[in-house]
């Protein structure tokens, strides 16, 4: 028996991943529930949810109850919790342990609320929540406690997070309703409006993780799409090009670029100084969108990298934030 844990949980629009310390991160699963309309029982929770999506009968719903980083849906979300805590603990613990959360840096105080209460009703002790690019520079090996400033780019799958961290705390940051389901619903309408083909969000997300480009490749790469054409009705495959996703994804990636340039703007200047150093490091699924690193770099002038860890940055750093607040309540 466990006497008590500390666990680090990233509350994603698109995924949920849970870091235990000493064990790392130990859970990643789909933040995607599928219930039961008539009997309002749940089906599946996580990876087994997610391969529903769009492919239900009509009493049974497959939903994501977080959407853009904020709890939508308060009784799905607290099951959810729920069933990931206990899933990465496996076995009982004689105490409750203690959770620190992760949201976007713009949550209202509403919503870090509803979330801090979920948590409680999860099973936590103690509940701490910290702002998502202060996780992800932890989380990418940044030494935040220094007082010298360190630009983080944190795109997820509802909300990109731009600060810059001085001292543990954000100095200047913006949260940006624009991320990796954009860039999907991005694709979808450019595939009904150029080649009347109807695409699931499934689809659309394989097309930009094989093929999609904020930024010209050096080299074209295709790939055949399968969806249903709006003039015949039927189904049809066609081929497309990594060109027509730069095409596809050039404004909502350049909303990105437009929101790293206002926190730049609103920097102060010793600290932007720093950034202009030590370049911006960006972390998150949708960081992993091929050359939107190089679009950023392009329009700001500042060397730009993607942590080595992108995917696990803000889970790890949320479970080791625990740690550097127990380190600062040492020092005092």
């Amino acid at each position: 028996m466990l006497l008590s844990t500390d666990i680090g949980i990233d509350l994603g629009t698109a995924s949920i991943l849970v870091y235990i310390k000493g064990k790392g991160v130990v859970l990643k699963e789909p933040s995607v529930v599928a219930f039961d309309r008539d009997t309002n029982q749940i089906k599946a929770i996580g990876e087994e949810a997610r391969l529903m999506i769009g492919r239900t009968p009509g009493n049974i719903v497959a939903v994501r109850p977080l959407r853009q980083g904020v709890i939508s849906d308060y009784t799905v979300t607290e099951k959810m919790l729920k069933y990931f805590i206990r899933k990465a603990l496996g076995k009982k613990t004689l105490r409750k342990p203690r959770i620190s959360v992760c949201i976007p840096s713009g949550a209202t105080e509403v919503e870090k609320k509803a979330v801090e209460d979920a948590t409680y009703q999860a099973g936590a002790r103690e509940v701490s929540i910290i702002e998502e690019p202060v996780a992800a520079a932890i989380g990418s090996g940044i030494d935040i406690s220094k007082a010298c400033g360190n630009m983080i780019v944190d795109i997820g799958g509802g909300t990109a997070d731009i600060a810059v961290i001085s001292l543990g705390g954000t100095v200047v940051s913006t949260s940006v309703k624009v991320a990796g389901d954009d860039f999907d619903e991005a694709i979808v309408r450019f595939m009904r409006k150029k080649h009347n083909l109807l695409i699931g969000e499934r689809t659309a997300e394989e097309i930009k993780i094989q093929i999609g480009c904020a930024y010209k490749r050096p080299e074209l790469v295709a790939m055949d799409v399968r969806g249903r054409n709006l003039v015949t009705g039927l189904p049809k495959t066609i081929t497309i090009t990594s060109d027509e996703t730069l095409e596809a994804l050039r404004e909502p990636a350049m909303q990105i670029v437009d929101a790293v340039h206002n926190v730049l703007e609103r920097t102060p200047p010793e600290l932007a100084a720093d950034v202009y150093d030590r370049g911006i490091v960006m972390t998150g699924g949708g960081s992993l969108l091929s050359g939107l690193d190089a679009l950023i770099e392009e329009k700001t002038g500042i060397n730009t990298v993607i942590a080595e860890e992108p995917l696990t940055a803000v889970a790890i750093g949320t479970g080791k934030f625990i740690e550097f607040m127990h380190g600062q309540r040492d020092v005092e």
